[in-house]
């Protein structure tokens, strides 16, 4: 399930006819990136060319440090071009940037590299002309492959979607456009955006991005949906992947999502459970948003949710958000966490029912003895007025636990 960082898929001849020609003429390095600053077309060097553009040119894009630095500085919301400040440390020299638009989208930067840091008149005037051209040129590139996507995309929620009808259309219909093998196994995640400061059209770039390398991998086939704050990755296997695997793809997903978005943005994984047969993509699907919203609620899952790990959170996480609230824990636990004491009382309650009420295990973790744990115990009993022995008390206090776990300050964010 492994992928590369993802490069941008390469210009044009007739952008890079453009690249070319504009370099020429300003006897400069010159460059477009996409708006998430990945190379789709350069020049060759005039002696001009840093580290950081070796490197880009070798790997296919800029290492992340480079993406994040060039990002921050506001380009993509830049009304004029401007010039950015190089950095030693990252191996940068300073760049003049145009950003690409058309009809208000943004679609590139062209980049040009000025060590100087200063351009004269009709050097300008010359890099005006030929943003000009590479916009209008992008923007048609541009129309033709958001259909592509588009046309993935229906396909893609079609799949997952509750019309029987529209997903047996769907799976003849990918057939026959060889987007979907006869791979055994489905695997459907979820992710999800936070409103941030950032445009619709750069969260839904960085997004594609971000799951695009895991499309079509050694071992799996997909198809991606990208909505305004959420995208869904959806992947034909030979075989179910491990736990591991999983966990890796996320946190990859993660990575990159946070090197092109704003901080705001504060991405979420949700991965479904793994299912036999492409019949099984809608299940899969429910149960990635439910994965999703733990990873939102549970900082302890570092916004990496899977279904197959929440084991009783998964019931409860498919309570309607309004009813997943403080008035869901039990009185007795309230009682506890009220009274003189109630949050080492709590602590200790928490270690016991997760040691499954094992003595020696729960004193061990808490580092008290015996004794000490046992008289614990007892007040635990007296204040709550459960009986610690009897299992079903025990159910009631284990998942009031967790239903706090779910209302914890910092994880009572909806998804």
């Amino acid at each position: 399930m492994t992928a590369r960082l993802q490069r941008a898929r390469p210009g044009s001849p007739e952008l890079q006819a453009l690249v070319d020609e504009l370099a020429e003429r300003l006897g400069r390095s010159v460059a477009v990136d996409d708006p998430l600053v990945r190379m789709i077309c350069t020049s060759r060097h005039f002696g001009d060319e840093d580290p950081v553009r070796i490197g880009t040119l070798l790997q296919g894009r800029a290492d992340n440090a480079a993406i994040r630095y060039v990002l921050a500085q506001g380009v993509t919301q830049w009304s004029g071009p401007g010039f950015i400040d190089g950095r030693d440390d990252l191996g940068l020299l300073p760049r003049y940037v145009v950003p690409l638009r058309e009809r208000g989208h943004l679609l590139g930067l062209l980049v040009v590299v000025v060590p100087e840091k200063a351009l004269g008149e009709r050097e300008t005037a010359a890099i005006a002309r030929a943003a000009g051209s590479m916009s209008a040129q992008m923007y048609g590139e541009q129309i033709a492959a958001d259909t592509r996507k588009a046309e993935e995309r229906d396909l893609a929620l079609a799949l997952v979607g509750v019309d029987v009808a529209a997903r047996t259309t769907a799976r003849r219909h990918g057939s026959e456009l060889g987007l979907l093998g006869a791979a055994e196994h489905v695997l459907v995640t979820v992710v999800r955006l936070n409103c941030g400061t950032e445009l619709v059209r750069q969260s839904e770039a960085a997004l594609w991005a971000a799951l695009e390398g895991f499309r079509q991998t050694r071992s799996a086939q997909g198809l991606i949906a990208i909505g305004k704050e959420r995208a869904l990755l959806l992947q034909l296997r030979d075989r179910p992947p491990g736990q591991d695997e999983v966990a890796a793809q996320s946190a990859r997903l993660l990575d990159e999502l946070r090197t092109f978005l704003d901080p705001s943005a504060d991405p979420v994984v949700g991965v479904g459970g793994r299912h036999a047969g492409l019949d099984g993509a809608r299940t899969s699907y429910e149960q990635a948003l439910v994965a999703a919203r733990a990873a939102r609620r549970l900082p302890a899952l570092k916004s990496m949710g899977d279904w197959e790990l929440l084991g009783e959170l998964a019931v409860l996480l498919q309570l309607p958000e309004h009813v997943l609230n403080a008035s869901l824990v039990p009185q007795p636990l309230r009682t506890l966490s009220e009274a003189h004491g109630g949050d080492r009382l709590r602590d200790t309650l928490h270690c016991f029912l997760e040691h499954a009420g094992s003595i020696p295990r729960t004193a061990g973790t808490l580092g008290i003895h015996r004794t000490s744990l046992y008289y614990r115990l007892r007040q635990i009993q007296e204040i709550t007025g459960l009986d610690l022995d009897d299992g079903a008390h025990r159910l009631t206090l284990h998942l009031g636990l967790r239903i706090e776990e779910l209302l914890a300050p910092g994880g009572d964010g909806a998804v």
